[in-house]
């Protein structure tokens, strides 16, 4: 099979490794360098789906609010217990973005946010994922919490919120405390942005 994707690529066969949470699936293309040169070359890509993230704050009280979880590939890459700093997020399923990462803010901390800012799209690992994530703020109040919040067990989600005041920003990306890279790319949005 013989698909072209652009005027130096060809998709010369597409195969199934693995269906399950994520699709892994091996790509064999002919790519036309710039040289003028064409090479076979053999890709595994996975697909998980985009998602979304946002970073919550609160312009009366200067606050941001995180999200602190367990995450097993940090724990399995040697971080001394899994549970990491984020910002909110989550994939948008079969949702557009904005309703998705609305979902997501009120399942995750319980806050009721009918409107939400978009900041930047950008792939995650473009070299061997196709997920591109959304990025958002959104400001939040005390009136708008109408949930523990917390995640959904149904997800066997565990997520305790943390706030922080805008001053602890600059902190939080120096001491190298927060190293999920969605939050990092928020949190230097929210020093231009915020303070």
């Amino acid at each position: 099979y013989w698909t072209e994707m652009a005027g130096n690529v060809h998709i010369i066969k597409e195969k199934v490794l693995y269906k399950g949470w994520s699709v892994l699936k091996q790509y064999i293309i002919s790519y036309t360098r710039r040289d003028h040169k064409v090479e076979q070359q053999i890709r595994e890509i996975y697909n998980s789906g985009d998602g979304a993230a946002v970073l919550l704050y609160n312009p009366d009280e200067r606050k941001i609010l995180l999200i602190r979880q367990f995450r097993l590939p940090v724990l399995l890459h040697g971080h001394p217990d899994g549970f990491i700093i984020e910002c909110c997020a989550g994939m948008l399923d079969d949702l557009d973005p904005e309703a998705a990462i609305i979902k997501e803010i009120e399942e995750e901390t319980g806050y009721k946010i009918s409107h939400v800012e978009k900041i930047y799209e950008a792939f995650a690992t473009p070299g061997a994922h196709m997920e591109k994530i959304h990025f958002y703020s959104g400001i939040y109040h005390a009136n708008m919490k109408i949930t523990q919040g917390g995640g959904r067990s149904s997800e066997q989600e565990d997520i305790e919120l943390i706030e922080y005041n805008y001053s602890e920003i600059p902190t939080l990306l120096q001491s190298g405390q927060i190293i999920d890279a969605k939050t990092i790319i928020l949190l230097q949005w929210a020093m231009r942005a915020l303070m």
